[in-house]
């Protein structure tokens, strides 16, 4: 094994464990949940409302605090997402790279039930809840960019650690409110923001008709669900980089 894959196999088996420690020590620290919050994981929750408005045909555009959202669908947004997913199955195809393809054909696959199967009202409903929701995800893809190929930018750019940074801080940041308002509804950002108008979990709940128990539980089951999947994910690409070793 040479030295950079040995080095690589340390990188993987240490960094995402140390990232997730580091943004729970940082959230626990008496101000660290509200610097972790304004300059990290709000651009990743925005980022969450402005992705899962694009899946469901709105031209979305996320600011720093707001996620700007016509009331109405695009179709232009629909046709550069169905692109997006049409050059990650073309990239797949001519790669042979299976896990391009999947997520192509996934992705469009949620795209199709989310615009054409979903209606106006309830698809700005699927876009409240992918604020928190979608930080979760994003962050656990941001975290996953730490497995880039030695070839990717991510790797050679030195992109991946920055991201690994954000994401660790958006996954814990956000999974840390609601695991915290299971037993403490107090937790829950309940209320009106200045300039904004209903938080998201008001709106689910004053608009949409969600119950508590319901806003605290489905944040949470995709919560568990991206650990769970970072979990798998390290495991089997640090037992990848280990492989050199005992050839």
């Amino acid at each position: 094994m040479s030295e950079d894959e040995a080095l690589e196999w340390r990188l993987r088996a240490v960094a995402i464990p140390a990232a997730i420690g580091l943004a729970l020590a940082f959230h626990a620290w008496p101000t660290g949940h509200w610097l972790q919050r304004t300059f990290l994981s709000m651009m990743v929750h925005e980022l969450g409302h402005a992705v899962t408005a694009w899946w469901c045909g709105f031209a979305a555009l996320p600011t720093v605090w707001k996620t700007l959202i016509p009331e109405t669908r695009s179709a232009f947004i629909s046709l550069v997402v169905l692109a997006l997913e049409g050059g990650m199955f073309v990239r797949g195809w001519r790669l042979q790279r299976t896990g391009w393809m999947l997520a192509g054909l996934g992705l469009a696959v949620v795209q199709f039930i989310a615009t054409l199967g979903t209606s106006v009202a309830r698809a700005h409903e699927a876009i409240t809840f992918g604020g928190d929701a979608g930080a979760m995800v994003l962050g656990t893809l941001l975290m996953l960019t730490l497995f880039a190929g030695p070839e990717s930018r991510l790797r050679t750019n030195q992109l991946r650690w920055g991201f690994l940074v954000i994401g660790a801080a958006a996954l814990v940041d956000t999974f840390a409110t609601w695991f915290t308002a299971r037993s403490d509804p107090d937790a829950i950002p309940f209320g009106e923001i200045e300039g904004v108008g209903l938080s998201d979990p008001s709106k689910l709940d004053e608009v949409y008709g969600w119950t508590v128990h319901q806003i605290v539980h489905r944040h949470l089951n995709v919560g568990i669900a991206c650990f769970v999947a970072l979990a798998a994910a390290w495991l089997y690409f640090t037992h990848a980089a280990r492989r050199p070793a005992h050839a």
